[in-house]
């Protein structure tokens, strides 16, 4: 099975959720580098966590649908 050649399409709803992980990533990341980040950690953590965890079931939802 080749992962990166199924196709599966998505609602704008659904990818605001994909943005918001991304997003909350690169805040994250850039937490360590900038000290003004470093009070906001935990509520980055916890938002990147609930969205990667959400766009990861909604992607899974979206293959078995295509099945």
């Amino acid at each position: 099975m080749n992962f990166f050649k199924i196709k599966t399409s998505w609602s704008n709803a659904e990818f605001i959720v994909l943005k918001l992980c991304i997003a909350t990533a690169y805040v994250l990341i850039g937490a360590y580098f900038h000290a003004f980040f470093r009070q906001y950690d935990v509520a980055v953590m916890i938002i990147f966590g609930i969205t990667c965890t959400w766009s990861v079931y909604l992607w899974i939802k979206k293959m078995k649908a295509s099945n």
